[in-house]
């Protein structure tokens, strides 16, 4: 794996909150393939396809006052042209009309499987799972139209369930 292999993933995996929190979906482009698989425990939703993706997101973000979203702690593992990513998240929601109070903040981790395109790196599959939440849970579903898996779950047990790509692929024996 080269230094400049795994800068340009952490650069794509920062893109995606950069993207987010600017409303910039076309920069999604920079992160994700355009056959995208993208599952999210938090928004209890999984969509297929990056136009999709995008429309989707577009529209809960829109929904929002504010969002803030914070990616760090990446670890990266490259094999050749196909790569494996972990990173934690934390979220920041704000939604002013929110009965119950305007905030909302969820902790968790991105499991991703990436693959070298002519563009660059970029998230074939992207698994998020929430690990805790605090604050108002109807600042992120005003509508309930997702169902949503806000039980906290600590990542030791996804890890004891083998759901976690990420750790798959650097112990794979």
């Amino acid at each position: 794996m080269s230094n400049d292999d795994k800068a340009a993933i952490i650069e794509a995996l920062n893109m995606y909150a950069f993207a987010l929190d600017t409303r910039q979906w076309d920069l999604f482009d920079r992160v994700f393939t355009t056959d995208v698989e993208a599952v999210f425990g938090p928004a209890g939703a999984a969509w297929v396809g990056l136009e999709e993706f995008k429309t989707s997101f577009a529209g809960f973000h829109d929904s929002l006052d504010s969002h803030v979203h914070t990616m760090m702690g990446q670890l990266v593992n490259v094999d050749g042209d196909t790569a494996n990513a972990f990173s934690y998240g934390t979220w920041i929601l704000l939604r002013e009309a929110a009965e119950g109070g305007p905030t909302w903040t969820g902790t968790g981790y991105y499991d991703d499987e990436l693959v070298r395109t002519e563009d660059g790196w970029r998230i074939k599959r992207r698994v998020c799972r929430l690990l805790s939440w605090t604050g108002n849970p109807s600042v992120p579903e005003p509508q309930r139209e997702h169902q949503p898996d806000m039980n906290a779950v600590g990542l030791h047990q996804f890890a004891k369930k083998g759901d976690i790509t990420f750790l798959k692929a650097i112990t794979k024996k």
